[in-house]
């Protein structure tokens, strides 16, 4: 297996810094974000890059001699948002992302299902949460409809070019769990379009990593390694609580696209993303690693820190030391 790093965390540094960080940290894989909800702070040239070999092989050659190789390539975002300048900046970002992995040798692009808007000629995005209702379900398959062709003709271009798509079991998509992307994978026929691993998404929903991936089995292609701590306010509000803050055009903000902007999380919060160790001890990321083992001996297994009480170093470094002493121990079980 090869443990790396996404790159988002060290956005605030070159290339070369952030290599030197990973490796560090003794991760020998870096995830490289090249569209989506982010810019592609670490491959600016990505047309050239397309166009001229030139271009490609001055861009590999930048990590000759770190220690550290492309383990994949990250375009996370809203592909099918009603907006298009947002699902269609996004879509494109997809498409250009598998184009850019076959010529960078990789055969991993990991983005989002997206969300279509709720009923035709709908301008925003709508999650059902719990279809308990016959709306609801009217609501699901529109955006059914809407999905299953855009991943088709995804699906297609990634077959065309060796690469398989994998989709981030991510709350707010159309696809967030098993049952989601088993339904798009089967209406659609699709062959090169699977899953990315992030725990850190089951956890929050109270579901089982471990179990997942024995569940999902060939559809894992890929994987994050991000934990949740579940915090005592979850009791009250429970793990879908809404109270989030509207930040102002004055205050330091993420923007998402378009118009929209990543909100102030809930304080109290009943659950945070937290580092590897913080929420689930490394007991549990053996047993995870394991599971991805034994789907895919060659898994990438790339953590992502979004740790906000520890700085991006010191984030990276306890997340990494957990990883490793996770993948020691499922060696010394594996044998």
């Amino acid at each position: 297996m090869k443990l790396g790093l996404y790159d988002a965390v060290f956005h605030d540094r070159s290339l070369e810094d952030a290599l030197v960080a990973i490796r560090a940290a003794g991760l020998t894989g870096i995830e490289l974000n090249t569209g989506g909800f982010l810019p592609p702070v670490h491959v600016p040239d990505i047309d050239a890059i397309l166009t001229d070999d030139t271009a490609r092989d001055a861009f590999l050659a930048r990590f000759d001699g770190t220690g550290v190789s492309i383990a994949g390539l990250n375009c996370n975002g809203n592909p099918l948002h009603p907006d298009p300048s947002i699902g269609s900046a996004h879509a494109e970002d997809v498409r250009r992302s598998i184009r850019l992995a076959a010529r960078l040798g990789q055969t991993r692009v990991v983005t989002m299902s997206g969300l279509p808007a709720g009923e035709p000629g709908g301008t925003r995005p709508n999650w059902v949460v719990n279809a308990w209702n016959s709306a609801a379900l009217d609501v699901l398959e529109h955006q059914w409809s809407v999905a299953v062709p855009f991943w088709q003709e995804i699906d297609a271009l990634a077959r065309e070019h060796g690469v398989h798509v994998a989709l981030e079991l991510h709350p707010q998509n159309l696809v967030f769990n098993p049952a989601s992307i088993r339904e798009l994978v089967d209406r659609g026929g699709l062959t090169n379009v699977g899953v990315e691993l992030d725990a850190s998404h089951l956890f929050w929903q109270q579901m089982d990593p471990v179990a997942v991936v024995r569940d999902l089995g060939p559809l894992v292609l890929h994987a994050a390694a991000k934990d949740v701590r579940i915090n005592p306010h979850a009791a009250v509000n429970g793990v879908l609580d809404n109270s989030f803050r509207r930040l102002s055009p004055e205050e330091p903000r993420t923007n998402l696209g378009g118009d929209e902007w990543a909100n102030e999380w809930p304080k109290p919060s009943a659950w945070d993303f937290v580092a590897l160790g913080k929420g689930h001890d490394t007991a549990f990321w053996t047993a995870f690693l394991r599971a991805l083992h034994e789907v895919d001996p060659d898994m990438l297994v790339n953590i992502e820190h979004e740790d906000t009480e520890l700085g991006r170093e010191e984030g990276v470094a306890v997340a990494a030391e957990v990883l490793l002493a996770a993948e020691a121990a499922r060696g010394d079980g594996a044998r």
